[in-house]
């Protein structure tokens, strides 16, 4: 660690070892827990191999190996955003089975890991729109010859992106499926246009599902449906438990008991509740909160299939995340109330517990480490990395100590933000010099922004540039009210917040005023677009697969599930049509009047880049400084180490010909004029 004094220089000009091929060689985390016999298994990134999702396990005895070779890319499709795509277990001859989704094709497959066999197709392909997709699978080897893997299945049926259904299906694992389509047995009725995969109760005689319909999103409101399961392997009796129309939950789960537990936000909180094995048998209904209200998330959005932010453990305790974005882990007795919280310096957790006897395993990362798998012994509450160890690849004096801030925005509403000020151990700003501040809007909008390390933050923090990180009304973890602040007012509120924080860094003297600008991916890239087109605060901003047309959206250009997501944040297209077109960057690009620049993925179905192109000629001739950069091979967010390298070097270009930064260590990002 260099302990000389710090030398003053131009922020935005120092010298860094975070580059961009190091960022991008962490981008990405673990994800996908789950348990196989006495293994952990897990999916991991991997931006150096074509941005594949590799599938590796834990062993007993402490090694870590891949489950599937490359090219096998474990990594479903189904609703776009994925989910669950694996599921493993020990076959009664003792061999290890693993079922996957392999991205390319989205079929599901059957592998021995311990033979010398390949990977074989338990389903068709087809040739119809998006084809038959899978994820979220439960095995059932018990089942017929050789078992079945109940799944939920995802079936186009014609050309537009809106034409599909989706089923609670069993697939039979001899193969016999893959080019046989009626071998695939349909477990539900096809009545919800979205659900989650079956949670087989422990006895083997119930599933339980969550289910949703449009013009609704998860967040707004899920129902759960019960069914009973025949000695034939059938659904039987489905109906509704809990939930309604304004009621989200978001996880359901067997307790080991027969008790039904479950997320709901019925009290305007994501909540653990649970429906005692008798009310479960009679149908009875709701469930009674586990815990007295505490002001805190126990749950999140369903952005996946299969995400878990509780699990029951052996003899009755829950393990639980909670807390603001439900990041906290902490291990509940539900009879006492008791919840016992995990030490240590992790400040996120994801979604993704899974448990190994009196075992909880999870994904965590800190201010000072990215993600890790890690094991807690509930008996001892001892934590320890078993996965995916951090490791410093740099001087982690380099890495920006945040700042967990609130700041007051139009009527007085509390605002949340992360806050990264330029940090470097060997660099400081000249006296009297204020620094360039990015600020960052996160996706969803339905989503939050955890603190942990993230080395893109790092890449600019180090050279002296800020960001600040906005949990703009609209995110999710502070409750139903301030995630509905959004509620038909998209592209106002979280312009807004945005605009609130940037202007109170610079009120405190924390930013320059002159050199800020604003960043964002998909929905945070509209934030950013329409920020540029409706305020003049910003001197640049960077557009990652922006959302920039709402008529095209609201005109089947995106994908099914978030196909009628605008009715609830900008409002029903047929009474609003005027709104659609005054809040759309595209439709005011005539006020656009700072430089830009503009990343998309040509195989992106969610916002495609035929907005882009539309955005692109609506600026043309108005000699706006802008680059757009398109990426062959890349879909919605980018995962290839390539892409992030280039995407991260040309946005640093930007600001620093934007903020009049010399920067002779990146090329030159060449900023077309169309003057």
């Amino acid at each position: 660690m260099n302990t000389e004094p710090a030398t003053a220089a131009p922020y935005g000009t120092w010298p860094s070892p975070v580059d961009a091929a190091l960022a991008a060689s962490h981008d990405g985390a673990p994800d996908h827990l789950g348990t196989v016999g006495d293994e952990v298994w897990w999916t991991e990134p991997r931006p150096a191999e074509g941005g594949r999702r590799a599938l590796v396990r834990r062993r007993a005895d402490g090694t870590t190996a891949p489950v599937l070779p490359a090219p096998w890319n474990a990594r479903s499709r189904v609703i776009e955003y994925g989910g669950q795509p694996w599921a493993g277990a020990v076959r009664p001859d003792g061999e290890l089975l693993v079922v996957f989704v392999h991205f390319d094709d989205q079929r599901l497959y059957a592998y021995l890991p311990g033979g010398m066999g390949e990977p074989w197709p338990l389903t068709p392909v087809s040739g119809v729109g998006g084809g038959l997709r899978w994820v979220d699978p439960q095995l059932r080897l018990e089942h017929g010859a050789r078992g079945e893997a109940w799944c939920v299945l995802e079936e186009f049926t014609g050309p537009a992106p809106t034409d599909v259904r989706r089923v609670l299906a069993a697939v039979p694992l001899d193969g016999s499926a893959a080019e046989d389509r009626s071998r695939i047995r349909e477990l539900s009725d096809g009545r919800n246009r979205f659900v989650t995969g079956p949670k087989i109760s422990h006895d083997g005689l119930r599933a339980a599902w969550i289910a949703w319909d449009h013009p609704g999103m998860p967040w707004d409101g899920t129902v759960v449906m019960l069914a009973d399961i025949t000695g034939a392997g059938e659904l039987t009796g489905a109906r509704p438990l809990v939930g309604d129309l304004g009621e989200s939950v978001c996880q359901v789960e067997w307790g080991h008991d027969g008790s039904l537990l479950f997320v709901s936000d019925l009290s305007g909180w994501w909540e653990l509740h649970r429906v005692r094995p008798g009310a479960v048998a009679q149908g009875a209904v709701p469930g009674s909160r586990l815990l007295p209200p505490r002001g805190e998330e126990f749950g999140g959005p369903l952005w996946k299939i299969g995400l878990r932010w509780f699990h029951p453990l052996p003899g009755g305790p829950i393990a639980v995340l909670h807390g603001r974005g439900a990041t906290r882990l902490s291990v509940l007795d539900p009879e006492t109330g008791e919840l016992a919280t995990v030490p240590g310096p992790w400040t996120a957790w994801a979604p993704t517990l899974t448990v190994h006897g009196s075992r909880v395993v999870g994904v965590a990362g800190s201010a000072r480490s990215g993600y890790e798998v890690i094991e807690v012994d509930t008996a001892t509450g001892r934590p320890r990395t078993i996965g995916a160890p951090h490791r410093d690849a740099v001087d982690p004096a380099y890495y920006p100590p945040p700042e967990e801030r609130a700041f007051t925005g139009p009527d007085g509403r509390e605002i949340h933000a992360h806050l990264y000020p330029p940090h470097s151990p060997d660099r400081t700003g000249p006296e009297g010099e204020k620094p360039p501040y990015v600020i960052w809007a996160h996706g969803g909008p339905t989503a939050h922004a955890p603190l942990v390390l993230d080395l893109e933050i790092a890449y600019f923090t180090s050279r002296g540039i800020g960001v600040a990180e906005v949990n703009y009304g609209g995110s999710t973890g502070y409750g139903r009210d301030y995630r509905e602040r959004l509620r038909g007012r998209w592209g106002v509120v979280d312009v807004e917040d945005c605009a609130a924080v940037a202007a109170a860094l610079v009120a405190e003297g924390t930013a320059d005023p002159d050199r800020l600008a604003i960043r964002g991916g998909s929905a945070g890239g509209w934030t950013a677009a329409a920020s540029l087109t409706g305020t003049d605060l910003y001197a640049c901003g960077t557009l990652r697969y922006p959302v920039l047309d709402l008529e095209g959206w609201a005109t089947d250009e995106t994908h099914d599930f978030e196909s009628r997501y605008l009715e609830s944040l900008v409002g029903p297209f047929a009474e609003v049509p005027e709104r659609y077109r005054e809040r759309s960057p595209l439709h005011r690009a005539d006020r656009l009047n700072a430089p830009f620049l503009l990343l998309q993925g040509l195989d992106d179905v969610i916002c495609p880049p035929a907005q882009c192109e539309r955005f692109l000629a609506a600026v043309a001739g108005r000699g706006v400084p802008h680059a757009y950069i398109a990426f062959t091979g890349e879909g919605h967010g980018f995962r290839r180490s390539a892409t992030l390298v280039r995407a991260l070097e040309a946005e640093l270009s930007l600001y620093a010909q934007t903020f009049g930064i010399d920067r002779p260590d990146v090329d030159r990002l060449e900023l077309t004029r169309d003057a």
